[in-house]
């Protein structure tokens, strides 16, 4: 059962019990571009699936890591700035010629046969074109892998709930008939890349999340404790009553700003 926060003393203890927080961000420490209120002032990381923010340990950090090879994305500039932080050559994302509403044709398509995976993240500008030639690659480049950087359906903004970047790989996954591979929570690999980067003991670790089965779940399965905020995804219907997740967080509370109620 999960442990309620209320009291400043039950903020106090929490604090005073973890060493290094992970922070998920969308629906935790922002909606959108509007900021949740609270902090704490610990060995701090941010640990996102959002694949357009970078400066973070995110979904689009940990694929490029997993990725040596050239690529075809669809994309933002986030993903881009971390391939190339990474050495990984790319194509696709932002560049002009696939940001289009021009119908496509193979006629003028031609094929790189250099690309041996197609990356699949957060895509605001996702159009016919970008899925075509992603198609294109997984199908006719002879072992060309179908990366996804995270499978979030969705993501908070300051204004309500949107696609994310689970629902632009869907199209793909369709038409394929297979899933992909992902990369971001609550896979292994995120938390592979947290632990090259940073040193942490996860008995004095803790994850802060919104979301039961991408936050929560990669806690969990990095034996790390668990805090749900209710500022995104989940909402308290999710938790209680007959038809509540089966997976249960360690803490509860209803806003990261709660912790600044904890006392001196």
């Amino acid at each position: 059962m999960s442990v309620r926060l209320s009291t400043p003393s039950d903020y106090t203890g929490l604090i005073d019990k973890y060493e290094t927080w992970m922070f998920d961000c969308d629906g935790v420490l922002w909606q959108g571009d509007k900021l949740i209120d609270g902090a704490v002032d610990k060995n701090v990381l941010f640990v996102t699936n959002n694949a357009t923010k970078t400066k973070f340990i995110g979904s689009a950090y940990a694929t490029a890591v997993y990725i040596s090879s050239k690529v075809y994305v669809i994309g933002m500039a986030g993903l881009e700035e971390e391939l190339r932080d990474e050495g990984v050559a790319y194509i696709g994302g932002t560049d002009p010629a696939d940001k289009t509403l021009e119908p496509f044709s193979l006629e003028h398509f031609t094929l790189d046969p250099d690309v041996s995976a197609v990356i699949c993240g957060l895509d605001t500008s996702i159009n016919y074109t970008k899925l075509s030639k992603a198609f294109q690659y997984l199908t006719r480049n002879s072992g060309c892998r179908f990366i996804v950087t995270n499978e979030d359906s969705t993501y908070p903004s300051a204004h309500g709930l949107l696609p994310g970047a689970g629902a632009i790989s869907a199209p793909l996954r369709y038409a394929l008939g297979k899933d992909p591979i992902s990369i971001g929570k609550p896979a292994k690999t995120m938390l592979d890349c947290i632990k090259a980067k940073v040193h942490f003991d996860p008995a004095k670790t803790i994850m802060v999340g919104d979301r039961l089965n991408t936050d929560i779940l990669f806690g969990q399965a990095g034996g790390v404790s668990t805090l749900l905020v209710l500022t995104g995804i989940t909402s308290e219907s999710d938790i209680t009553g007959t038809n509540a997740s089966t997976i249960i967080p360690d803490f509860v509370t209803a806003s990261i700003g709660d912790l600044r109620s904890a006392g001196p």
